[in-house]
């Protein structure tokens, strides 16, 4: 599972879902289709962890000039609340 790109994993994890809520999966199915999509949803959530790490942004101080930054939600909305 590893292999998977984020997108893939997503799209997977959201197929998952959509079959869990149609309600037409055995108790056996269901329980493995859940923990698959547990897992999935850990996947997604390191992919999404190291892309943040990798991003950085470029600010103005407040002498005028840039200074780059790691990412923060805040610091692009203009606030320092994350509103997710």
């Amino acid at each position: 599972m590893e292999e998977l790109s984020f997108e893939e994993a997503l799209k997977r994890l959201e197929e998952l879902v959509a079959k869990l809520e149609a309600g037409d999966l055995s108790l056996e199915q269901a329980l493995e289709a859940f923990e698959e999509g547990v897992r999935l949803s850990r996947l997604c959530s390191q992919r999404l962890n190291e892309a943040q790490k990798r991003v950085s942004i470029l600010l103005r101080n407040q002498e005028g000039g840039l200074e780059e930054r790691p990412f923060d939600l805040g610091d692009v909305l203009g606030n320092k609340e994350d509103p997710l």
